[in-house]
C-alpha cells in the first residue's frame, strides 16, 4: 500500500470511473469478437477503449489531484491525444478498407468478363 489517505471525495468517484473504464473497455472488446465485417468490428473497439482509457484518466487526474493538492494537467494531454488520434486512426482505416474492398470488387467484375 501506498500509506497514504486518499479523500473520500476523490476515492468515490474515482472507483466508480475505473470501473466504468473497464467496463466500457470490455464491451469494445467484445463488439471486436462480436461482429463480422472490419467496419464493425473497428466501430466497437474504437468507441469503447477511447471511452474507457478516458474513465481511466480522469480518475488518475482526480487522485493526483486530490493526493497533490494542486490540479495535476498531465492526463489532461494523454486524454487530449487520445481523443484525437484513436478516432483519426480508425478512420484511416476504415477509408483504406473501403477503397480497398472496391478493387476487389472492380477485379472481380473484371475477371468476370
Amino acid at each position: 500500500m501506498i500509506g497514504v489517505d486518499l479523500p473520500l471525495w476523490a476515492s468515490i468517484p474515482a472507483c466508480i470511473l475505473l470501473v466504468l473504464g473497464g467496463l466500457l473497455a470490455l464491451t469494445g472488446s467484445a463488439g471486436l469478437l462480436r461482429f463480422r465485417t472490419f467496419q464493425a468490428r473497428i466501430h466497437a473497439p474504437t468507441l469503447g477503449n477511447t471511452l474507457g482509457c478516458g474513465c481511466v484518466l480522469g480518475a488518475s487526474i482526480l487522485v493526483f489531484s486530490a493526493l497533490s493538492a494542486r490540479p495535476v494537467f498531465h492526463e489532461v494531454i494523454i486524454t487530449l491525444l487520445l481523443i484525437v488520434s484513436s478516432p483519426v486512426t480508425a478512420m484511416l482505416l476504415m477509408r483504406a478498407a473501403t477503397y480497398r474492398n472496391r478493387l476487389t470488387k472492380a477485379d472481380a467484375d473484371r475477371d468476370a468478363r
